[in-house]
């Protein structure tokens, strides 16, 4: 099943699969409000929170200070994400950054996004998630020291492997599997912020004595601190790669959104007062994993709770991320900057199945490097750099297409704001250490010869173009292959 100009064979009895006239293949809409807002909370509250605290505080150097980054990193992420919800209910597609970005700019640049996303931004997210998970579930076994790097990342793996098959199975199973681990996500947090609260009224408080001291003053390490802060909001704009699956997208869209970005930022501000009212800056940094450390400080006996919840949270995280990550490769297929087969869908399940697959490896290569500090920063830079491209856009499109239906339109200093931010965070990092920012250029640029050859390049040799059909037409035999076992099934 072609992406866009092939013939669609539809079963009879089949009533799911939704094809407009110009036999484009559309993802059914099955995603309610509570969904959407399952979605962007179980994405956003995922491992961050439970490993970016101690970034914040070291990049910050001061307990006030870091409480401070972590409050705007919540503003910036609800200002971006206004900023999305006009571009989200302007632009009816899937695929959220990658659909701006050729909506405002063109093919070229949105297939760069595309490439950064599948082989950075998307797989390290994956990565970090499922290794804070296999972390916290191996911690309870290895009290004394630290998990064999190889339990982590099989641990990890299976994880990843897991919740693709999940995804792959069916789509309403992937949203009940996100909605009942974000309950769990946010249960393990009200647990640290209750905790937290009562030994803020009983213990010594020695954290808050002097909120200030040893404030960093330098606007480079200030950036990094906003990289893990905002490494922890990161998700708050999952909800628009499935715009396409969303019910009555102009209302729910901008609820999401509204209800969730505050909601979290509320959770995280109280979390780390919580975390502060029990360790010691100095503990908080000496730690591998913060919630682990604090439950053993705090809940006695029934501190092996917190590791459950905390895997269960970053669990969810990945489900969520894997869901809304393959609709990316499927509109990018869709569009023909990938291969054709990443546009199939299982016809049974109505899933992505290719797509799934495809992030899935990608993923598990990315789970070789098993320093979650450098893949933070390394794909911070990368993901801010499109973020501001797409923000870029929503003001270029007012000039573009001004009189273009925007069932939510923001105030302009918005955007503009939200861009400055971006260069500073983008720009600060330099001062410090240009290794990973001038890799993460590197990688950006890498997309350019892709791109001349595998879309650019239209009257290729036949035996380049075999290639490509052999190999598609050997993944359309494999998924004929799972389809029919599934039947027996």
């Amino acid at each position: 099943m072609s992406g866009n100009n092939g013939s669609v064979k539809v079963h009879p009895d089949d009533q799911e699969v939704v094809i407009e006239e110009d036999t484009t293949v559309k993802l059914k809409k099955e995603l309610h409000l509570h969904n959407g807002v399952a979605i962007i909370v179980g994405v956003i509250v995922g491992s961050g929170i439970f490993i970016s605290p101690k970034g914040v505080l070291l990049e910050s150097g001061s307990v006030g200070l870091s409480l401070i980054v972590w409050i705007l990193c919540g503003v910036i992420s609800l200002i971006g994400a206004m900023c999305y919800a006009e571009l989200g209910t302007m632009i009816l597609k899937s695929g959220a950054d990658y659909a701006y970005i050729m909506e405002a700019f063109g093919h070229f640049p949105a297939f760069l996004y595309l490439w950064v996303a599948i082989m950075i931004i998307i797989p390290t997210g994956n990565a970090i998630t499922a290794q804070t998970f296999a972390y916290y579930v191996l911690e309870p076994l290895f009290p004394d020291c630290e998990a064999p790097g190889e339990a982590v990342s099989l641990l990890a793996a299976v994880c990843i492997t897991l919740l693709t098959f999940v995804n792959a199975w069916n789509v309403k199973m992937a949203a009940r599997v996100q909605d009942v681990f974000t309950i769990t996500k946010v249960l393990a947090l009200i647990i640290i912020i209750v905790t937290g609260i009562v030994y803020l009224f009983t213990g010594d408080r020695e954290s808050f004595q002097e909120p200030f001291e040893n404030s960093e003053t330098s606007l480079g390490r200030i950036a990094l601190s906003f990289y893990s802060g905002l490494f922890s909001y990161a998700g708050w704009n999952y909800l628009n790669f499935v715009t396409e699956e969303l019910k009555n997208p102009y209302k729910n869209l901008p609820r999401a959104i509204g209800i969730s970005i505050p909601l979290v930022t509320i959770i995280y501000v109280l979390a780390n007062v919580a975390y502060f009212a029990v360790l010691t800056p100095a503990e908080m940094i000496a730690s591998k994993a913060t919630a682990v450390t604090f439950a053993g400080r705090t809940l006695g006996v029934m501190s092996w709770i917190m590791p459950f919840f905390v895997a269960c949270s970053t669990f969810g995280s990945v489900n969520g991320a894997i869901f809304t990550s393959s609709r990316l490769y499927f509109v990018g297929a869709r569009q023909g900057h990938l291969p054709d087969f990443l546009a199939t869908l299982n016809i049974k399940r109505f899933t992505p199945l290719p797509s799934l697959l495809f992030g899935c490896l990608m993923s598990l290569v990315m789970l070789c490097s098993r320093d979650i500090q450098v893949l933070i920063n390394y794909a911070s830079f990368v993901e801010t750099l499109f973020i501001t491209i797409s923000i870029a856009g929503l003001i270029y499109m007012r000039y573009k297409f001004p009189d273009r239906e925007r069932p939510i339109k923001v105030p302009v200093l918005l955007p503009v704001f939200f861009i400055f931010i971006c260069v500073f965070l983008l720009l600060m990092p330099l001062t410090i250490d240009a290794n990973e920012v001038l890799w993460g250029i590197i990688m950006v640029l890498s997309g350019v010869p892709v791109y001349l050859l595998g879309v650019s390049w239209k009257n290729k040799p036949r035996t380049f173009t075999g290639f490509i059909d052999s190999f598609t037409v050997l993944s359309q035999k494999v998924l004929m292959t799972v389809r029919e076992e599934m039947k027996e099934d």
